[in-house]
């Protein structure tokens, strides 16, 4: 399974897109499967395409996380975990699906992704209950290149990433080092050649067991990151089991994180 899905990140490009990104349509759960109230969002990316995602508020918050998931599944697949941040972190919370997941429309692509980003904030930013100055970009896995590249474009208060990767490119080198692949892939999400363009305060949070993204990616772009950068090790944890592993140790050093940021 590791395997199987460290070779479908190495060969994200070539025009073959359904290695890297595995959307899922059907919603199986909801936030009020689990006692949350939340708001069934639906907006548009910045090219226009009709994207959904849960608006899952916190009383009195001041913060609010704009979190970008992995790149299996949709929405649902997150419920659990985003009952426990919502709970530990007492932050409002904005999860979207990319176009093609879950009940978003349109084709999945790198520049998608990019534009579903992008038109996320500018939802988030025309809420009255939201304070524009307090938004964090939450990147896991595949939505690290998402956030990464959303923050680039536009400062956030903070940016989180959850076992980040360096590029498609450096993972293709690690998973088949005697296919020089790399050259050909066209799904690029070069989180090493950007991560030094962000100014904002970074949290880099990696499994030391991670299966998929090698622990030492995350490591290698926090040391390229710009100060001020926070490193958290989840130890024992694999690529999908980061926050159950990581417990109230985990949530704390995202707690923290969230409370030594000041607004830009």
């Amino acid at each position: 399974m590791a395997i199987g899905l460290a070779i479908a990140w190495a060969l994200g490009g070539c025009e073959m897109k359904g290695f890297i990104f595995f959307p899922e349509r059907p919603i199986t759960l909801t936030p009020a499967d689990v006692g949350l109230p939340f708001e069934d969002i639906y907006f548009t990316a910045a090219d226009g395409v009709t994207l959904n995602g849960w608006w899952v508020p916190a009383d009195g918050a001041s913060t609010t996380l704009l979190w970008f998931h992995g790149n299996a599944g949709n929405l649902s697949d997150r419920v659990d975990q985003l009952r426990l941040m919502h709970k530990e972190l007492k932050a409002n919370i904005f999860m979207i699906d990319y176009r093609e997941y879950g009940r978003s429309r349109g084709r999945v692509s790198e520049e998608g992704t990019y534009h579903d980003a992008e038109g996320a904030l500018a939802h988030l930013r025309g809420r009255p209950d939201v304070e524009a100055r307090r938004i964090v970009y939450y990147g896991q896995s595949l939505g690290a290149g998402v956030a990464v590249e959303l923050a680039r474009r536009e400062a956030p208060a903070g940016l989180i990433l959850e076992a980040p990767f360096l590029s498609v490119k450096e993972m293709a080198k690690i998973v088949m080092p005697l296919l020089p692949i790399g050259g050909f892939v066209s799904t690029k999400y070069d989180n090493l050649a950007k991560i030094t363009e962000i100014r904002a305060p970074l949290l880099i949070l990696h499994g030391d067991r991670d299966d998929i993204i090698p622990y030492e990616h995350g490591r290698r772009l926090f040391e390229s990151a710009n100060e001020p950068k926070r490193f958290y090790t989840i130890t024992g944890a694999h690529h999908n089991d980061t926050y159950a592993v990581g417990g109230a140790a985990y949530f704390q050093a995202m707690r923290e994180f969230l409370e030594m940021i000041k607004p830009f």
